[in-house]
């Protein structure tokens, strides 16, 4: 919802300090928001954990918290050269203290394949932020390349990782992405969607009613 998540929260002054905890170093904080579990996908972030001078942050919990915690801290201790820090977990926030998580974060990275309607994408683009999702589901519909982020070949190795690059590469063009995904969600509202999805079925009633009664309904 736009109006409890936007780009004000970034001058937020605990968000300013959750921002300096989590990035001591400049660090560029990568960030998923949602529930942990396996049809979210989220051990796809282990492809990022060895970007040079970024740092995981997972917002959110559910039974599959241990298996990313492992795979994540698995695959930076694979990693050659000098590692990252640590992926955090900031585990389950809502209200303000999700809108401060969001405003903390550089990029916004959504994993899982068979999301329909990607309500965390909208938060996030609601916040200022680019998104990198996969082609596959709702952010299909949500996400347009070099528009509000990029989306990632799915099954394809690196494709996720490449992606992130391109936003990491030029803090402008990431800022523009950002300003973008902030204009395309900010007039959404959880009362709109209700009012839309409203209209929606009243007008599917109508139509199913006048085909009952053998009127034809006009084109659209």
């Amino acid at each position: 919802d736009a109006a409890l998540v936007n780009p004000a929260w970034r001058q937020d002054a605990l968000a300013r300090a959750l921002r300096r905890e989590l990035a001591p170093d400049g660090e560029r904080l990568l960030g998923y928001v949602g529930r942990l579990a396996p049809e979210k996908e989220v051990e796809r972030l282990a492809e990022l954990a060895d970007l040079p001078g970024t740092r995981l942050v997972v917002v959110g919990d559910g039974p599959s918290r241990d298996a990313v915690g492992a795979a994540l801290a698995e695959a930076v201790a694979a990693s050659a050269g000098r590692p990252n820090r640590s992926p955090v977990f900031l585990g389950s926030r809502h209200g303000d203290d999700l809108a401060r998580a969001y405003a903390c974060l550089d990029v916004f990275v959504h994993t899982g394949t068979a999301e329909t309607f990607g309500q965390t994408i909208q938060e996030a683009g609601a916040t200022g932020l680019p998104v990198v999702a996969p082609r596959a589901g709702g952010p299909v519909d949500l996400v347009t390349d070099g528009v509000n982020g990029y989306l990632f070949e799915p099954d394809e190795p690196g494709s996720l990782r490449r992606q992130v690059c391109r936003v990491l590469e030029s803090p402008s063009h990431a800022a523009a992405l950002g300003r973008r995904g902030h204009e395309l969600v900010r007039h959404r509202s959880w009362s709109r969607v209700v009012e839309g999805l409203v209209a929606h079925y009243e007008e599917a009633i109508a139509s199913r009613a006048l085909r009952r009664s053998g009127v034809e309904t006009p084109a659209a």
